[in-house]
């Protein structure tokens, strides 16, 4: 049976923080509130969460997820950052953008995409920002997105509908918009763009 815990509007209680942390630890899968919508999370180790978040999006085992990051400390430590885009990264987050870059070698060989790169970002959002704190270390995600809806889910209560009892804990924020990140790769000498979502790309 799925739990859910109500955020509200007034700020994060840290009681409600250290209920989603403890989830996690106990090797949980959770729903919960990003600046580009709702998304499931779980720990780097948990290879069982990532099965499930697998079949409940139906998708390829050779999928890509991203690493949720508190600051740029954690992102060095997952990726191989230049000079140049350490600068760049720094000025677009925190914020809606996701950065394809070098994995080190802290990261699980079947974490990393085909290339030897993950991708990480730096949600704008206080409680991501509060949970990251707490827990320690980054998370992975993946955006909440399910394979037979006809549309895309913003209301929480039809978001938690679908998917009781597939996670083990809905953060329920409200109403979340959905807006995808800007895709960035940044393996090269330069930013090349995978996709343009919420974050802008005209400064490029």
């Amino acid at each position: 049976m799925t739990e859910r815990l109500t955020l509200h509007a007034h700020g994060i209680k840290p009681r409600q923080v250290d209920e989603v942390v403890a989830v996690l630890v106990r090797g949980g899968l959770i729903a919960y509130p990003t600046d580009s919508g709702y998304a499931l999370g779980w720990r780097t180790d948990n290879r069982h969460a990532r099965d499930r978040v697998i079949r409940l999006r139906q998708l390829s085992r050779q999928h890509h997820f991203t690493y949720c990051c508190r600051s740029l400390s954690d992102v060095g430590k997952l990726t191989v950052v230049n000079n140049q885009w350490h600068r760049l990264i720094r000025q677009l987050t925190p914020g809606p953008y996701t950065f394809i870059l070098p994995a080190t070698s802290e990261v699980p060989r079947d974490v990393r995409h085909r290339q030897q790169t993950i991708g990480v970002r730096i949600p704008d959002h206080e409680f991501v920002q509060a949970l990251l704190e707490s827990l320690d270390e980054p998370l992975l995600s993946s955006s909440l997105i399910l394979p037979e809806s006809d549309e895309d889910i913003f209301d929480s209560e039809d978001l938690f509908d679908a998917v009781y009892n597939d996670v083990d804990l809905f953060v329920d924020a409200g109403y979340c918009a959905l807006e995808p990140t800007t895709l960035l790769d940044l393996t090269g000498d330069h930013p090349v763009v995978l996709r343009e979502g919420a974050g802008a790309v005209d400064f490029l």
